[in-house]
């Protein structure tokens, strides 16, 4: 990956929606919202304490993850679209 994460940021990749409804309506693209689950590309070594100590991240690569609507900053790499966001803007893993 291009691209390393700095202090307690993280990479995401959106996971991909499901498209269609229960009833089988299929909701074209421009309408759908974006998910609001991702799953973890890169995860960085972890926030500085005052006293110089590092707390490490608790996500791992691989993780999938749910995140706010609005969190994180949106990127364009290699023409794939990826979220920077900090780890306190994660709300929980998916199991």
């Amino acid at each position: 990956m291009a691209l390393r994460p700095l202090q307690d940021r993280v990479i995401l990749k959106r996971l991909d929606n499901v498209r269609t409804t229960a009833s089988g309506i299929v909701i074209p693209e421009s309408a759908a919202e974006k998910p609001d689950q991702g799953e973890v590309l890169a995860v960085g070594p972890g926030k500085k304490s005052d006293d110089g100590k590092v707390s490490p991240v608790d996500l791992k690569v691989g993780d999938k993850v749910l995140f706010g609507k609005y969190a994180g900053q949106t990127v364009k790499i290699d023409g794939e679209e990826l979220i920077v966001i900090r780890e306190e803007e994660i709300l929980a893993v998916i199991q």
